[in-house]
C-alpha cells in the first residue's frame, strides 16, 4: 500500500522561496478573480510576469477583467496546481497602454512568452500583491499567509 502521508510542511522561508519560483516561471498563468459592482463574479486565466515584485497581466481594455478592475481595483489570483498555490489578494497599482510602456512590455513579454504590443486595445494591468498565501497539503494552511498589508 502506497504512503499516503504528505510531506512534511515547509517553512516560511522555503514557503517564500518556491513561491517567488512559481511566479517567475516562464509561460506561467494565473486564474484572475474579479467582481462588478454587483457583485457578479468573473474568472478568467491569463498569462503573467512577476515584474519588480508585481504582477503584470494584459488583456483588453473593453475586457470584463478589466473594467472590474478598474471599478474595484481588487482582484484575487491563483497560480498554480491545486497541490502548490499561490494565493494573490492584489490591488490595481496602475493600467498603461501595452505600447506606451517600452519596459514593461519588454519584461512582460520576457517571461509570459507572448507579446501583446500592437495589438488594439490591449493594456497591462500592474497588480500590487497585498496579501499572498501558499501551501500544498493541509499540513501547510497553518502559516501559509506569506504576505499581509503588503508586507
Amino acid at each position: 500500500m502506497p504512503d499516503d502521508d504528505p510531506p512534511p510542511a515547509r517553512d516560511a522561508a522555503t514557503r517564500r522561496t518556491d513561491a517567488l519560483d512559481i511566479l517567475t516561471t516562464p509561460a506561467v498563468d494565473v486564474w484572475v478573480a474579479t467582481a462588478s459592482a454587483t457583485g457578479a463574479p468573473h474568472l478568467v486565466p491569463v498569462s503573467l510576469a512577476w515584474v519588480g515584485e508585481r504582477v503584470v497581466i494584459a488583456v483588453a481594455a473593453s475586457s470584463v477583467t478589466a473594467r472590474n478592475l478598474e471599478a474595484s481595483e481588487r482582484a484575487r489570483l491563483g497560480v498554480g496546481p491545486t497541490r502548490d498555490v499561490v494565493m494573490i489578494d492584489a490591488v490595481l497599482e496602475r493600467s498603461v497602454g501595452v505600447d506606451d510602456d517600452r519596459g514593461l512590455g519588454d519584461d512582460y513579454a520576457a517571461q509570459a512568452d507572448w507579446d501583446p504590443r500592437g495589438l488594439v486595445d490591449y493594456v497591462f494591468l500592474v497588480l500590487r500583491p497585498e496579501r499572498m498565501q501558499a501551501w500544498r497539503e493541509s499540513n501547510e494552511l497553518v502559516g501559509r499567509t506569506l504576505m499581509r498589508a503588503g508586507e
